[in-house]
Formats: structure tokens, C-alpha cells, sequence
């Protein structure tokens, strides 16, 4: 059953990214395509994490190298001749290639931790040296192109750049999966459960980690064209630390045993950003919570829920699951909704405007806090008590759950057997 739902769930998922161009705005429509660009980067960077079990921390550098190399051919050749503005991407590919090919070799020569500090001294290099070499990268002020038309297309609106965002991101990820099925797939496994089992085989594991680790560069670098075919222009800043991390985070939040499991947590992830950040200015303390939440409780990442979630219902049957579904639901709002309120009580407390606003006048009581549409005097008790109740209740409803848990697990054990205990046979007393 599994299997066969799998192709009508896919069938679907695209027809709705196909349909988004009509249910979005021009806004949403921009956050869908720097989600779509963050699943492929997110999905490229598992093929090295998840699948060969290498952990970069500094995989912005082949991001931000197809990004360059992308706007360089789009000044080149202005969207025309044997690299049209649909194929641009490829440029990318080459040039993270080549860059992951060249990083790659001396990367992994080493493994585990010595490993992911070379990559993040590549990655850095890199991007400290990229305001100064201006002829490649523009200084501070990076390269601009524009998008020109082609194949009969103008590409001149966000519909159109969607739709090729979309199509290189569905054949990209078509070729990952594919090749999650090939033997140096296979052997990527095998690198990432026991290198050493794999070189006392014969294999040349240097050899496969760096075509494993160039194969994940290249996609991320059509990632970086795709971003630079939507912006129109690459600086530094591509080649930023952050982008590292926001790749490890997405992909971890996701799930890294899951092929698809980076990118939903790139999806989340981006688009909870877009919808944050203009919220609040602590959005990324949030995604920091979730990331620890996730690691110390859901190890198998957000997509391993639905497994989990799986297995429950047909352990438990659907009557019980249902409540039980409910129940974390409610415990999930309830302490995201106490969290979230002892989070922006306090960030607004140590804000500098409210600081300068209770100093002027040290004899007065401190002047209340407007959040979420009304006024919340700090020195009140009932100001501190909405969130310690919001998260009481929550924590009291996963507990609550855990031993209903444990109750129903405990019923369905089957009783001993009379005589298990007797270990002995019929005549061995004697």
C-alpha cells in the first residue's frame, strides 16, 4: 500500500506546484521559488550528509561558485547560442563541479570531525577572498545580468522563472533519486555504515568520496545558478557561513534517512522565514529551538513523524489514534504558544527602545508591553502566569499521552505462557 500511494502522492505534488502560479501572489509566489531553490540545495547536500554519512559545514562555497559561474555566462552569452537562458543552470553545475572535484580531493582525506573543520576552512577561504579577486567575484558590490529572452519566452515575469525553477528542480530531483539506486549510491551507503569494511574490499573510498562529494557539489551549484536566474545578481554573500548552516539545519530539521526528508525541512524552514521574519525579530532564536527539539527528540527529523505516526495508528487502532493525534496537537499549540510568548515578553523587556523608555523615568513603575493586542504591565503576576500556564498545560498533556502510551502498550502484551517458566525438561528432575 505504501508503494503504490507513493507515485499518486508524488502525481499530486506536482500538479499543486504546477497549479501555484494561480493560488499565490506575486509575494508567496517569489517564497515558493526561494523554497523550491532550498530543497534542491537542501536535497543535494543529503546526497554527502545522509547518504555518504560526511558532514560538511561549508557547502555554501559550491552554492556560491555555481551562482557565479551562472551570471558570468548570462553576461556571456546573453541567454542565447548553445547556452539559452533555460540551460543556464548548467553553468552552475560545471562550476560546482569543478569546485567540489578540486575541495572534494583534499576533504576526504580525512573523516568525521577532521573532515567537516576542511570543508568549513574551504568554505571560508573562500569567501574571504572573494571581495578582494573583484574580476570573478565584483568586490563588494558582486555581478549583475539580466534575464534575456529565449526558446520564445521573455522570462520577464515570475510566473515564467517559477515554472523553469520548478522544472530543473523536479529533474534534479529525479536524477538524485535515480542515482540513490546506482552502485556508487550503494557504495555511498557502505561509506557511510563502514569505510573501513568498504577499502578491506578493495574499493578505492578516497576515490568514491570525492565522487560522491563532486556529485553533491554539482546540484548544489545548479541550486546557486537557479538563485542567480531569479535575483539577477551574485555578491559574496552567497559564500556566507550562514548558508552553510542553514543547509545543515534544514536538512537535520527534515530528516536525513528520508529521501525527502531535507526537502520538507527546507520548505518549513524557508517558509517559515518568510513568514517570521516579519513578525518577529526573534525568528531565528525559533528555528534554533527547533532544531535542538528536534535533534533531542525526533532523531529521524520531521519527516520520520509520519512514519512513527504510521506505526502508532496500526498498533493502536485508528479509534484511540485520533485522540491521541489531538492531543499533541493541542500540546504542540500549547507550548508553542507559551514559548512563544515568554520569548517576545522578553525580547522586547531587553530591547534598547524599552530600556531608554523605563530610564527616563526610574520612579515610575515600568511601562507596559503591547503584545498580541493588548498591554502587559512586567510587574504583574498575571503577565508571568499566561505563559507558565500555557507551557504547564502543554507539558501536562505530553505526559498525559506518554502514560496513556504506556497503559494501552501495556494491555496489548500477551499474558505468559502457564508453563513458560518451566525451562527444564519433563524428565530432568530426576
Amino acid at each position: 500500500m505504501k508503494f503504490r500511494s507513493a507515485p499518486v502522492m508524488a502525481i499530486l505534488g506536482v500538479l499543486l506546484l504546477a497549479a501555484a502560479p494561480a493560488l499565490l501572489s506575486q509575494g508567496l509566489l517569489n517564497a515558493a521559488i526561494q523554497m523550491l531553490i532550498a530543497v534542491l540545495f537542501a536535497s543535494a547536500y543529503n546526497v554527502l550528509c545522509g547518504q555518504a554519512g560526511m558532514l560538511s559545514f561549508g557547502h555554501a562555497a559550491y552554492f556560491g561558485v555555481g551562482a557565479f559561474a551562472t551570471v558570468h555566462a548570462m553576461n556571456a552569452v546573453g541567454g542565447a547560442g548553445l547556452l539559452p537562458t533555460p540551460l543556464l543552470p548548467l553553468a552552475g553545475a560545471l562550476g560546482g563541479l569543478l569546485m567540489g572535484a578540486v575541495a572534494g580531493w583534499f576533504a576526504t582525506q580525512r573523516t568525521g570531525t577532521y573532515f567537516a573543520m576542511i570543508t568549513l576552512a574551504i568554505a571560508e577561504l573562500l569567501h574571504s577572498l572573494a571581495p578582494h579577486l573583484k574580476g570573478l567575484f565584483g568586490g563588494e558590490a558582486g555581478v549583475s545580468a539580466m534575464r534575456m529572452p529565449s526558446m520564445g519566452l521573455s522570462f520577464g515575469s515570475t510566473s515564467q522563472v517559477y515554472y523553469l525553477t520548478l522544472a530543473w528542480v523536479l529533474a534534479c530531483l529525479a536524477l538524485l533519486y535515480f542515482f540513490t539506486f546506482t552502485p556508487v549510491g550503494r557504495l555511498a551507503l557502505g561509506l557511510r555504515e563502514n569505510g573501513h569494511r568498504l577499502a578491506f574490499l578493495g574499493y578505492d573510498v578516497h576515490r568514491l568520496g570525492v565522487l560522491v562529494f563532486s556529485i553533491s557539489a554539482m546540484f548544489s551549484g545548479v541550486a546557486g545558478g537557479l538563485q542567480v536566474i531569479n535575483n539577477e545578481a551574485a555578491n559574496y554573500v552567497v559564500l556566507d557561513a550562514h548558508l552553510s548552516a542553514s543547509v545543515v539545519l534544514n536538512t537535520y530539521i527534515g530528516g536525513v534517512k528520508l529521501f525527502l526528508g531535507p526537502a520538507l525541512g527546507a520548505s518549513i524552514m524557508t517558509f517559515f522565514g518568510y513568514a517570521a521574519s516579519d513578525l518577529t525579530q526573534s525568528w531565528l532564536l525559533y528555528q534554533g529551538i527547533l532544531f535542538v527539539l528536534v535533534m533531542m527528540f525526533m532523531p529521524e527529523g520531521l519527516a520520520g513523524l509520519f512514519g512513527a505516526a504510521g506505526r502508532l495508528r496500526r498498533r493502536i487502532g485508528t479509534a484511540r489514534f485520533v485522540p491521541v493525534l489531538l492531543a499533541c496537537m493541542a500540546a504542540a499549540a500549547l507550548l508553542a504558544a507559551g514559548t512563544a510568548f515568554t520569548v517576545e515578553l522578553l525580547q522586547r523587556m531587553f530591547s534598547q527602545d524599552y530600556r531608554a523608555m523605563a530610564g527616563a523615568n526610574p520612579s515610575a513603575p515600568w511601562p507596559p508591553i503591547a503584545l498580541f493586542g493588548r498591554a502587559w504591565p512586567p510587574s504583574a503576576v498575571l503577565t508571568w502566569l499566561v505563559p507558565a500556564l500555557l507551557l504547564a498545560l502543554g507539558g501536562s498533556l505530553v505526559l498525559g499521552v506518554r502514560r496513556w502510551l504506556c497503559v494501552l502498550s501495556a494491555r496489548e502484551e500477551p499474558d505468559a505462557a502457564p508453563g513458560a517458566a518451566v525451562t527444564g525438561t519433563p524428565g530432568s528432575a530426576a
